[in-house]
C-alpha cells in the first residue's frame, strides 16, 4: 500500500513543479510550488524514526514562510499604492527573496542541510535537484534585482567554503555543496537560460551516481565511508573521480558547466564577479579535496561496519563510465558542430 501512496505523491511532485514552471498567472504558479511542497512532505515523513519527522516539520516551516513572502510579492504587485515602477521593484525584490529562500540559497540557507541531515538518500536526492527546478525557473522568469541576486552568489560561495569545513557527515557536505552549485546556477540563468540547463542537468546526473553509491552501501558518515572504500578498490575510485568532478575539477564533465559560466559572464563584461566566484569556489573544492585523500588514504578495520554484498557493481561502473567520459564526449560535440 506505502508503494502506491509513494507512486501518488511522487506524481503530484512532478506534477506541481510543471504547473509552477508552466504557468502563465503568479498566482497559478504559487499554487503549483504549493502542490510540490504537500506532496514532498508525506514522502519525508515515511519513517517511524523521529529525524524524517523532525526534517519534515523543519521543511514545512521554511517553505510556508517562503510561500507567504511569494504571496506578499504578488499583494505588492496588484495593489496600486506606490508608483508602478517602485511597485513592481518592490515586488520583484521580495518575490526573488522568497524564491532563494524556497531553494535553500545563501543567506537564506538555515533550514536546509538540517533538513538534509534527518533525510533518507533517496529523499535527499529529490531535494538537491528536483526541488530547485521550479524555483530556478521562476527566477528565471521575474524581474533581475542584480544586486540582491549577486549579494545572494557571493554568499553561497563563501558559506559553502566555510561552513562546509570539518563535517563528518556525508549529508551536509552534500548540503554544502548544493548551495555551491545554487550560486553558480543562478549567476548562469541571470545571463543565458540554456547554460542553466546544461549546467542543472550535469549536476544532477553527477550527485545521482554519488548518492546510488552511498544508498546502495548504507553510509552516512565520514568514517563508514572510508571503511568500505577500503574493501572496494573499484568504487573507491570511481567515487572520487565522480566527487572530484562535482567539484568542478577539470577534466571531469563537472568543470563543463562552470566552464560555460564562466565564458557567459566575460561576454557580457562581469568579469570582477567572475573571479570573485572562482577564488571562493576554492575553499569549496578544499573539502572536496578532504573527502577524497581521507578515503584514499586512510584504512580501516573491517569489523567496524556490515554492508550490503556488493551485486550491483555493474550499474554503478556502467552509470560511472558514461559521466566520466562524457567531457571528452561533450567536446568532440562541440568541436564538431
Amino acid at each position: 500500500m506505502w508503494h502506491l501512496n509513494k507512486m501518488v505523491f511522487g506524481s503530484f511532485l512532478a506534477l506541481g513543479t510543471l504547473i509552477a514552471s508552466s504557468s502563465y498567472s503568479w498566482m497559478g504558479m504559487w499554487v503549483g510550488l504549493e502542490i510540490n511542497l504537500l506532496s514532498f512532505i508525506p514522502l519525508i515523513s515515511t519513517s517511524k524514526s523521529m529525524y524524517p519527522a523532525e526534517s519534515a516539520l523543519k521543511y514545512f516551516i521554511a517553505q510556508v514562510l517562503a510561500s507567504t513572502v511569494l504571496l506578499l510579492s504578488i499583494v505588492v504587485l496588484s495593489v496600486k499604492i506606490f508608483n508602478p515602477i517602485e511597485s513592481s521593484f518592490q515586488s520583484g525584490l521580495i518575490f526573488n527573496t522568497s524564491l532563494l529562500l524556497k531553494m535553500g540559497a545563501a543567506p537564506l540557507h538555515f533550514w536546509f542541510p538540517e533538513v538534509l541531515e534527518g533525510l533518507s538518500w533517496f529523499n535527499s536526492m529529490i531535494l538537491l535537484t528536483w526541488q530547485k527546478i521550479a524555483p530556478m525557473i521562476l527566477l528565471s522568469y521575474s524581474g533581475k534585482t542584480m544586486l540582491l541576486l549577486v549579494a545572494a552568489i557571493i554568499s553561497c560561495m563563501i558559506v559553502s567554503g566555510v561552513m562546509g569545513q570539518n563535517h563528518l557527515s556525508l549529508r551536509k557536505i552534500m548540503a554544502y555543496s548544493s548551495i555551491n552549485h545554487i550560486g553558480w546556477m543562478i549567476a548562469a540563468s541571470l545571463f543565458f537560460e540554456m547554460v542553466w540547463v546544461i549546467y542543472f542537468v550535469v549536476y544532477s546526473v553527477i550527485t545521482l551516481n554519488i548518492v546510488i553509491l552511498f544508498k546502495k552501501l548504507n553510509i552516512f558518515f565520514m568514517k563508514q565511508l572510508t571503511l568500505v572504500m577500503t574493501h572496494e578498490p573499484t568504487l573507491k575510485v570511481f567515487f572520487i573521480l565522480n566527487f572530484l568532478s562535482l567539484g568542478g575539477l577539470p577534466p571531469f564533465l563537472g568543470f563543463l558547466p562552470k566552464w560555460l559560466t564562466i565564458q557567459t559572464m566575460i561576454n557580457e563584461s562581469f568579469h570582477s564577479l567572475a573571479i570573485v566566484m572562482i577564488v571562493t569556489t576554492l575553499a569549496t573544492l578544499y573539502f572536496y579535496m578532504r573527502v577524497t585523500f581521507s578515503t584514499l588514504v586512510l584504512t580501516m578495520n573491517s569489523a567496524l561496519l556490515i554492508t550490503n554484498p556488493p551485486t550491483y557493481k555493474f550499474f554503478i561502473m556502467a552509470t560511472n563510465l558514461v559521466t566520466l567520459t562524457s567531457l571528452i564526449l561533450s567536446t568532440l560535440v562541440f568541436n564538431l558542430l
